[in-house]
């Protein structure tokens, strides 16, 4: 049933929930390994740049959502109406099936990290225990396959880890590694960097990835904003019940965006504390520091100046970041398998919402134990995450390239945004889509 968006800013902030559970899955592997280490090589310098890349980046993740309300229509839906070559489906769905491929392999590794960091606590069970709490704990917190719990548990772990990422920063002050008042200004004022390489990572290891780009439109959808929104009425441009939709439209939109701009205050948060740490402990200390070893440095120095509790905040906080990314990215990948499998006639994807309800729910057990298995196999969480950094680069040139298409050409004129949006959005889908082709680059050896 249609319904009015609310107007005051206390009941848009009752509306709010696709933002958080997408944050609960960027802060995640990338933040807690890349982003230190970046900052261990640069020092402050690019802090600017890392919070310039969380803002561009939002104005796709909004074009996309903003496509998905006006149509009712899901991420891979809408990329399926893409022009080019087809085979059952869009070319982009073949292109989009090799990175999701390497998206359960990537999860596989964030359940490794985890059993990792469990270790790293002290907790004394053998890591196989570690790995079937991990993956049966998430099958049943999933295993509803309703939109409810997904955005309670993500709140909560965002609230986790973003006072313990924060208080981490914090407790710096009474370390010899404090933050002055003139690193701050020197990380955040605009210069240019010493190394494009360093920039172009920088700008794609922060904010939303490929793969949050695509989640996003789906809680957006199953939070009821389009629902809400209600089908367009036929008819012509400027009649009453025109006139009605695009009113709820534009107001739902609105919540939407707020709801976008809140994550991605979260995620900058997370982002810069983590490339703070690395700038201002490990850019003194260990610049080298091997991947493998960088979050034992980091909460060694914190044991070492502070005491076991800030030892233990830290890794606490790192865990759940890991988990956090593993319950989200299991929860949106159930719902993107379902839907794939509808787009190509897969009779076990379903056809009413209770079947496909019933889809998710199998698809929700199905992934963790298909990633799970991926780390036991490979035994190598690092190579894992690196498998589905291959697939998230070749994805993001196209996903930018379809929040101009989606703009321009299927947007309804009445719900268009203003220029100065529009710049902005081709600007962001520029620089997401270089970045993109330079990852993927970068990351198979070629450059």
């Amino acid at each position: 049933m249609a319904v009015a968006a609310p107007t005051t800013l206390a009941g848009r902030l009752s509306q709010l929930g696709p933002g958080l559970i997408i944050s609960a899955a960027i802060v995640g592997s990338g933040e807690l390994i890349v982003v230190p280490k970046l900052g261990a090589t640069t020092g402050f310098a690019l802090l600017w740049f890392l919070v310039l890349g969380c803002v561009l980046k939002v104005f796709v993740q909004i074009e996309l959502a903003r496509h998905a309300i006006a149509h009712q229509e899901t991420t891979l839906a809408s990329l399926d109406t893409l022009p080019g070559p087809r085979w059952r489906v869009s070319w982009v769905l073949w292109a989009w099936m090799l990175m999701y491929c390497g998206t359960v392999l990537q999860v596989g590794g964030i359940i490794g990290g985890i059993t990792l960091i469990c270790g790293m606590l002290g907790l004394a069970w053998p890591p196989w225990v570690w790995l079937v709490l991990t993956t049966g704990s998430g099958i049943a917190l999933l295993v509803s396959g309703r939109y409810g719990p997904v955005e309670r548990y993500s709140t909560v772990m965002v609230a986790i880890f973003t006072l313990a990422t924060v208080v981490a920063v914090g407790a710096l002050h009474w370390t010899e590694f404090r933050v002055t008042p003139a690193q701050w200004a020197e990380g955040l004022w605009p210069t240019q960097p010493a190394a494009f390489t360093l920039a172009f990572a920088a700008f794609g290891v922060t904010g939303v990835g490929a793969s949050e780009l695509i989640y996003y439109p789906y809680w957006c959808l199953e939070k009821g904003y389009g629902r809400n929104v209600g089908p367009p009425p036929d008819g012509g441009a400027w009649s009453a019940g025109r006139g009605a939709w695009v009113a709820r439209a534009k107001g739902w939109l609105g919540v939407m965006r707020l709801d976008a701009f809140v994550s991605m205050i979260i995620y900058t948060l997370g982002t810069v504390s983590f490339y703070v740490l690395g700038a201002a402990v490990l850019h003194q200390t260990a610049r080298d520091v091997p991947d493998n070893e960088l979050l034992g440095r980091l909460a060694d120095m914190y044991r070492q100046t502070l005491g076991e509790w800030s030892h233990t905040l830290f890794l606490v906080g790192a865990l759940v970041v890991l988990y956090s990314t593993f319950f989200v990215a299991t929860a949106s990948n159930a719902r993107l398998l379902v839907d794939a499998g509808g787009l190509l006639g897969l009779r076990a994807a379903g056809r009413t919402t209770e079947e496909r309800r019933t889809a998710v729910q199998r698809a929700c057990v199905l992934l963790p134990l298909a990633s799970a298995t991926a780390f036991v196999v490979a035994g190598n969480p690092v190579a894992l995450v690196l498998i589905g950094a291959v697939g998230q680069g070749l994805m993001l040139p196209l996903l930018a390239g379809a929040a101009v298409y989606f703009r321009h050409r299927r947007l309804p004129p009445d719900l268009a945004p203003s220029p100065a949006w529009t710049g902005a959005l081709w600007t962001s889908a520029l620089l997401i889509a270089i970045v993109g082709l330079y990852q993927l680059i970068r990351t198979i050896g070629l450059g």
